[in-house]
């Protein structure tokens, strides 16, 4: 680690890395799991990323290979063959799987381990648990999360999706959009008002939803970017399930799903901090071998300058969401910092990648560049999980 007279330089530079050093409160087995991580990425998704690009999917043996290695039951108990570790694992993870550049790839895994599957640990029985974790757990299960709906994304107490009792079955018809892991995925988390008299927020349920059953149907989406994560539309048309599906109380599915919301939102944080510093990583590499003017970019003072300043709002919203996941480690009331996160990081993204990309010039509006990949890749993060006006609201609510 690089030091100077000043003391603690707050960032490395090994063998042309750039990153910032960990929290100095970060317990140590959390700098394990980051190598452990670091390492997978550099074997297994870096060189593989392109072709699962193309293919639109990640294959099974990769959710496979991460559960062999531990990482899919960070959040998950360890009666069930988890961890347990907690939000700052989910950060860490997060940054890892990001700097990878195929943010398709860290949305694919990140939904299975903290957006969807956290909620059977959250809030399933004893049945659900033992029935589906052991194999969440070890990759053989994939799952997805289906809230966002044609007329309710953000504002999720707008959902339309209902489900009625028949006799000791429930009956869900509706329409979900924007699902990741719909496609190739086998267990779907799904919102439903089980209410028809409650308003808002109130009478929604949450249900396990085995992607094989009759009357559900997934239209795979073309998207801007995170292309190699595979996104639908799901249809259920009289999907009936068991009374057992039924995950949680009966009517209290918001308070779940905000609940859940939170540990996106990290993650989110999480995943921004590691696209920064990449793109930052990238650029500094480009700019002191790319000759102009009879030097190189990097000679140029507006180009560090430019530089310097893109990678000081990057670690001020990384020290927020570790800030933010901290508190939630520790159990503390912290929607307010997470809202901050997630309204913050996202955007600081988006100056980061673009800003690189222009400095990258006509490199980096070519396809198949790592940086043209992640300002595409970018896009979605000030829009899902909460979008940046959304959160600012809630920012502003606390204040």
């Amino acid at each position: 680690m690089s030091r100077s007279r000043g003391g603690h330089l707050g960032a490395a530079q090994r063998g042309g890395e750039y990153r910032l050093a960990d929290p100095p409160s970060l317990p140590e087995e959390f700098r394990i799991l980051r190598d452990q991580v670091r390492r997978f990425v550099e074997s297994e998704v870096v060189p593989n990323g392109e072709a699962w690009e193309r293919e639109g999917r990640i294959p099974r043996e990769l959710f496979r290979h991460m559960g062999q290695l531990g990482f899919l039951g960070m959040r998950h108990e360890r009666d069930y063959g988890g961890t347990d570790l907690g939000p700052m694992a989910s950060m860490v993870f997060a940054e890892e799987l990001a700097r990878s550049t195929f943010g398709g790839v860290t949305a694919s895994v990140l939904v299975h381990t903290d957006m969807s599957a956290v909620h059977i640990t959250m809030r399933g029985s004893s049945e659900q648990k033992a029935r589906y974790l052991p194999a969440v757990i070890n990759g053989d299960i994939v799952c997805a999360i289906a809230v966002t709906e044609p007329d309710a994304g953000s504002d999720v107490a707008g959902l339309r999706t209902w489900a009625r009792r028949d006799g000791g079955d429930w009956i869900i018809n509706g329409a979900k959009m924007f699902i990741t892991n719909a496609v190739h995925g086998d267990l779907i988390i799904v919102a439903a008002r089980t209410d028809p008299a409650a308003k808002g927020s109130r009478g929604i349920s949450l249900f396990l939803v085995e992607r094989n059953l009759p009357g559900v149907a997934v239209t795979p989406l073309e998207k801007h970017g995170w292309l190699c994560s595979d996104t639908a539309a799901i249809s259920l048309d009289s999907v009936r399930v068991p009374a057992n599906a039924l995950l949680g109380e009966e009517n209290r599915g918001f308070y779940g799903i905000m609940e859940t919301f939170q540990n996106e939102r990290i993650c989110i944080g999480g995943i921004c901090a590691g696209e920064s510093a990449k793109a930052i990583e990238l650029t500094v590499d480009y700019v002191k071998t790319r000759r102009a003017f009879g030097g190189t970019l990097w000679d140029q003072q507006v180009v560090r300058n430019k530089l310097a300043m893109l990678a000081a709002k990057a670690a001020a919203a990384r020290q927020l969401a570790y800030h933010a996941a901290e508190l939630a480690a520790a159990g503390h009331d912290c929607i307010r910092e997470v809202s901050m996160v997630k309204a913050l990081a996202p955007e600081v993204l988006h100056e980061v990648v673009h800003g690189c990309l222009q400095l990258h010039g006509g490199t980096g509006f070519m396809r198949g560049t790592p940086i043209e990949r992640m300002a595409r890749d970018a896009r979605i993060l000030t829009i899902g999980g909460g979008a940046t006006e959304v959160m600012l609201e809630e920012v502003a609510k606390r204040m």
